[in-house]
């Protein structure tokens, strides 16, 4: 079996937004090869005494993707297609957001096991007492009695270890309740949600622009027991989607998260507030530390009160508050 590769050079802060444009069309597992320094935690997971010099940050990011050759199917029409919708999403990244060259190459590779390979990076691991471990990996006797978080990433979405993430469920633990109704904005795989259930919420509603977002919803609702009835998922761009605005709903969220990248922020805030409560809680993360600023300021200029900024490597999370 052989596999195409489409390769894509970009900048550093612009890979999340382009592998989750490219997941629309179907691309999937995306690999990353960029020069951004590790995160003191990332150097822990290594398990190394002493660690190589790392490269100077150039900012440039490489963004791979493989598409399965298929025999009944023709190569070169394959690649035409994929390239132009590669070229398609990143023509609409590009107008909210620089993404560098943006340039597109292709080339061939062997078979390689990419839905499993990945398995190797991924271990259980804490945030606070919370233990997230994957299904592959056994619950250590001395964590039976933890909170615990079962998820499979499988190719797509987070898994919790992102300091973005971590810091989210940290505000989220410090204001749940049992009356909590909370909105996800970019749920993804609905770790945030599903926490915010487990932690005592009373009802959880998730947004997504991606179809695979509903699949991967669905697996991690299964492996954490939670009820079908506490969970909708809606997909579609609320930002900009008044159909998804309206089905959401106005003014019935104790708490909204939203952990995407501060260029999507800036534009979600003042509408967001909409669907707020007077009193309700937004807490933001996704924020790069040099954009703080800017969020915080957006979240001001929408008539939010900041609660706490909190910072986790060089990630940034804005807690606010709707006033009544």
């Amino acid at each position: 079996m052989k596999w195409i590769k489409f390769r894509l050079k970009t900048i550093a802060e612009a890979e999340d937004i382009i592998i989750s444009a490219l997941y629309e069309i179907g691309l999937e597992g995306a690999q990353i090869e960029d020069k951004v320094p590790l995160s003191a935690w990332e150097k822990e997971q290594m398990f190394v005494d002493i660690m190589p010099d790392e490269p100077e940050n150039d900012g440039v990011a490489y963004l791979s993707f493989f598409v399965e050759e298929q025999e009944n199917e023709n190569r070169e029409e394959t690649i035409r297609k994929t390239t132009a919708s590669i070229e398609e999403k990143l023509k609409e990244v590009k107008q909210f957001m620089n993404i560098g060259e943006g340039s597109v190459s292709v080339s061939e590779t062997e078979d390689i096991d990419w839905i499993n390979n990945w398995k190797e990076f991924f271990h259980q691991f804490y945030v606070d007492d919370l233990l997230v471990i994957p299904s592959w990996e056994e619950i250590k006797e001395e964590d039976q009695d933890k909170m615990i978080l079962h998820i499979d990433p499988g190719t797509a979405f987070g898994t919790g270890m992102h300091e973005t993430t971590q810091l989210c469920i940290k505000q989220l633990k410090k204001y749940v309740t049992s009356n909590t109704e909370i909105l996800d904005v970019g749920t993804g795989s609905g770790i945030l949600a599903i926490l915010a259930i487990m932690f005592g919420a009373k009802h959880a509603t998730g947004t997504d622009l991606d179809p695979c977002a509903i699949a991967a919803v669905e697996d991690n609702m299964k492996s954490n027991h939670i009820d079908q009835e506490k969970f909708q998922l809606l997909i579609g761009n609320i930002i900009s989607d008044t159909e998804i605005q309206n089905q959401v709903g106005y003014g019935k969220y104790d708490i909204v998260v939203a952990n995407i990248l501060a260029e999507v922020l800036l534009p979600l805030t003042p509408v967001i507030t909409h669907q707020m409560k007077d009193g309700g809680i937004y807490i933001t993360s996704g924020i790069i530390d040099d954009k703080e600023q800017v969020v915080v300021k957006a979240i001001e200029d929408a008539g939010l009160k900041v609660l706490e900024v909190t910072h986790q490597g060089e990630w940034v999370s804005v807690t606010a508050r709707k006033e009544k």
